[in-house]
């Protein structure tokens, strides 16, 4: 947040309370629990009225690293201010443990965020509902439609068939290149975007758009700016009494985003009405072939659920809000890890051959990778839990907020206080890594053999864990598996400047690469394997 924008929210905080009251005296330090006086975690020092410890976060640090840095001088655990809210800050494994284990419960809620009431249906998306039974009813549909037999066929020809597609696409854009090299120039991270949005949106939505198209684009860009949004510092989610003043222009901004969006998914749900409609008026239609989405599965559940099941939200912003936030989650978080791998893996060319030899003693060179092939290929998975540690995709987990008192470590946490983990480093402690800022996959065949993602390993947690653990963990780790290892088989990669690529990170609630990722580009193949011959 820029510090000018922090100085007027401060005058304006000042003059609310100069008119309007004054402030509340400080809350009291230590709670007596069974008779035994506990203490609030250390805060750090450095707050500011009004604003608390924004400031410390304007900077051109990275949050993460910010937060850190405050891990070393405080401890593991402490509390900041961000405006009036009062946030602990948990920055090693055992504290996210006790978090996520002992108190899920107490943490299982979401905090209120203008970006969650204006672009997620006023909390009716699942990711960033509070915790209570419209969440856990729309969670449970969510997980029985996502785990059923069908929709894992389904996925798994959707993912199949993407990615043959995509190698077709980088193939053909070797063949027309020029130059004796025979060498194409391909931005990877439009490549990988393109593949992980059209997967997504087929098994969504059921449909396809190619990067050309207008509407692909405007959809594209409507959902980038929504995750930026997201992932914005918002004056007004920390002083909500500066509201009515829009600062920044966030919530008109929000509005228009939301209205642009709406209009795009809007459509679609619109389309699978009148395909039930005509369904239910012809019965010798086949149905299966409606449920070869999710929007029509879930629209069919929800319009036959009582409204009572729905908890006061509209049937159609239901659905409306959860396919949002699936494609959100699936798209955005899967392409930058993809970007992030290739990125590692052309700057150390020796664990790209080896990944490929890997590959090749399994498959051979004659046919493309399979799903099947997976579990074999252990050297790919542990590069891939090098990725997630090293770039964690969510730098800092998604704010927890605690609906009842609790005790972290021995700390007394009240009702009402924010958590935030900060992955990053949890991901770099020295007393859990070696060197934990080199690239080393080997970790995870040798000393860290056992440690998964899977939510049980608190060192290594990239989907969280919990109750409000990533939904979408499995299409994630699969689609990742497959994707690198059919690009990383197929192609040879090498960066045009022969340099190493730029690692520098960008700021927001997803950890992107800053800048495009193009790379010299050719295949490794016979002809054949790419589907060209067929």
């Amino acid at each position: 947040m820029d510090l000018l924008l922090l100085v007027v929210i401060l005058v304006a905080s000042i003059l609310y309370f100069l008119i309007f009251g004054h402030l509340n005296p400080k809350r009291n330090e230590v709670k007596r629990i069974n008779n035994v006086l506990v203490k609030r975690p250390p805060e750090v020092a450095g707050s500011w009225p009004i604003i608390g410890h924004l400031h410390l976060l304007s900077g051109s640090q990275l949050p993460q690293q910010v937060l850190g840095s405050m891990a070393d001088k405080f401890g593991p655990i402490f509390t900041i201010k961000l405006g009036v809210h009062r946030v602990l800050v948990v920055c090693s494994a055992e504290m996210a443990k006790e978090c996520l284990t002992t108190n899920d419960r107490a943490f299982a809620s979401r905090p209120k965020a203008m970006a969650s009431e204006l672009m997620g249906y006023n909390y009716a998306s699942v990711g960033l509902a509070p915790h209570g039974p419209y969440w856990r009813m729309i969670r449970k549909l969510i997980v029985t439609e996502l785990t059923s037999q069908h929709r894992l066929k389904m996925i798994a020809r959707i993912k199949v068939s993407e990615v043959k597609s995509s190698m077709m696409d980088i193939y053909r854009t070797w063949e027309t290149a020029e130059g004796s090299s025979k060498r194409a120039i391909v931005d990877m991270n439009e490549w990988s975007e393109k593949l992980i949005v059209n997967m997504v949106v087929k098994m969504l939505f059921g449909n396809h758009f190619s990067r050309g198209e207008q509407s692909g684009e405007k959809f594209l860009k409507t959902i980038r700016r929504i995750g930026e949004l997201y992932g914005e510092f918002v004056p007004s989610d920390f002083i909500p009494w500066i509201r009515w003043l829009d600062l920044g222009g966030y919530g008109t901004e929000m509005k228009k985003i939301a209205l642009q969006m709406d209009a795009a998914i809007n459509k679609w749900l619109e389309d699978h009405k009148k395909n039930m409609n005509n369904q239910s008026s012809t019965p010798q239609v086949d149905e299966s072939k409606d449920q070869e989405n999710f929007m029509a599965a879930l629209l069919r559940r929800v319009e036959q659920a009582p409204k009572e099941e729905l908890y006061g939200f509209n049937a159609n912003d239901v659905v409306k809000s959860t396919c949002l936030v699936l494609f959100a989650g699936g798209t955005d978080t899967t392409d930058a890890t993809l970007t992030w791998a290739l990125a590692l893996l052309v700057n150390n060319p020796m664990v790209l051959k080896k990944a490929q030899q890997e590959i090749e003693n399994h498959v051979g060179k004659d046919r493309k990778v399979e799903q099947s092939d997976m579990s074999k290929l252990v050297y790919l998975q542990a590069i891939i839990k090098e990725v997630m540690r090293l770039y964690p995709v969510v730098p800092l987990s998604v704010p927890h907020e605690s609906t009842e008192d609790c005790i972290v470590n021995g700390y007394m946490v009240p009702k009402g206080t924010r958590l935030l983990i900060n992955i990053w480093k949890i991901n770099h402690d020295p007393q859990i890594w070696t060197n934990p800022f080199e690239f080393q996959p080997e970790r995870f065949l040798t000393s860290k053999k056992e440690v998964d993602v899977k939510g049980r390993h608190f060192e290594l947690i990239p989907f969280g864990s919990g109750r409000r653990m990533c939904l979408g963990m499995s299409f994630a780790l699969e689609s990742l598996h497959l994707i690198l290892a059919s690009m990383i088989h197929a192609f040879a990669f090498q960066n045009p400047s022969n340099e190493k690529i730029n690692m520098t990170e960008n700021n927001g609630i997803v950890n992107h690469k800053a800048g495009s990722l193009e790379l010299l580009v050719a295949p490794r193949l016979p002809p054949h394997v790419y589907g060209l011959l067929d």
